[in-house]
């Protein structure tokens, strides 16, 4: 697969339809950062009228995968990998389009060398942070990634 937005957008729906259905979708991809925008409706919103905060970690969490993913890649190796932790803090109510944002596509490329060149397995946190229409953030979204060569 070419990882550009548009094949991206396939694989959610073809292997990630939860998230397809809930609006999730791959905005803009280079090799150093992933930005996904969700916009908030009625069928992924919460009681309280904003965006359900399992749809914000979603968005959140394919900003990293994504870029995982493309590192992986751009290796030409097969690696696994798999989040073991995460870590979310909301700091604003998340309504209208919500866009989430990664800036360590350059350093989970370091990583997956590192786990290409270790034995063992390696894990490592990345941050993606979410923000509404005016630019305020509505939270801070960590991620714990595990690699192993295969």
């Amino acid at each position: 697969m070419d990882f550009n937005t548009k094949n991206l957008n396939l694989y959610l729906l073809k292997n990630l339809p939860s998230a397809y259905i809930c609006g999730v979708r791959v905005y803009a991809l280079t090799d150093a950062y992933c930005t996904v925008r969700v916009k908030h409706k009625w069928f992924n919103q919460n009681p309280f009228r904003s965006m359900y905060f399992a749809v914000q970690n979603m968005g959140a969490e394919l900003t990293t995968g994504v870029l995982v993913m493309k590192a992986i890649k751009e290796s030409n190796k097969k690696v696994s990998m798999l989040v073991l932790n995460q870590k979310s803090q909301f700091t604003k109510k998340a309504t209208g389009v919500i866009t989430f944002k990664c800036e360590e596509g350059l350093q989970i490329a370091e990583k997956v060398n590192e786990a290409l060149q270790s034995k063992e397995g390696i894990s490592f946190w990345v941050r993606s942070e979410g923000f509404d229409e005016k630019g305020d953030k509505v939270g801070i979204y960590d991620f714990e990634w595990t690699l192993k060569a295969k």
